[in-house]
């Protein structure tokens, strides 16, 4: 029988993002999880530019950092079964803004919602290669939320 767990994370930008904000969505399917992500104000970039913004779960257990990274408790990303990157069961997909608003749903088997109640979502500044190790060259955290069960 399929455990019923769902979770939601809201979002806030840190202090060189301050604006940006929204939520994470986590319904769990028999197919795997539904994540839903409808995210406000990501940074803007030149017309030239794609608004393109990392994504994961990582495996800390709150938004807090230092004066270097803001968002350092986050740790890694969320990575039970010690795999390479792009294999973290915490890699999503990219944010794609449109105007600095991102809205992304993707199904995926890589965890189930109870496995990652607790831990935080991130949002980076650059978009993830899929290649680098260990975390994809995707920049700074720029926004982090953590994972609440729903009631």
């Amino acid at each position: 029988m399929l455990k019923r767990c769902e979770a939601t994370a809201k979002i806030y930008g840190g202090r060189q993002n301050p604006h940006i904000y929204g939520k994470v969505f986590f319904r769990q399917t028999p197919a795997g999880v539904i994540v839903t992500a409808q995210i406000h104000n990501l940074p803007v970039r030149a017309p030239s530019e794609f608004g393109v913004c990392g994504f994961h779960i990582h495996e800390g257990k709150s938004c807090s950092g230092n004066a270097d990274d803001e968002f350092a408790s986050a740790g890694s990303h969320f990575n039970p079964d010690y795999e390479e990157h792009p294999y973290h069961a915490g890699d999503l997909p990219p944010l794609f803004s449109n105007n600095g608003y991102a809205y992304m749903q993707v199904l995926t088997d890589r965890f189930s919602v109870c496995d990652i109640i607790g831990k935080v979502v991130i949002i980076h500044s650059m978009p993830d290669d899929f290649m680098t190790q260990p975390s994809g060259n995707s920049g700074t955290k720029i926004a982090c939320g953590k994972i609440q069960k729903a009631f």
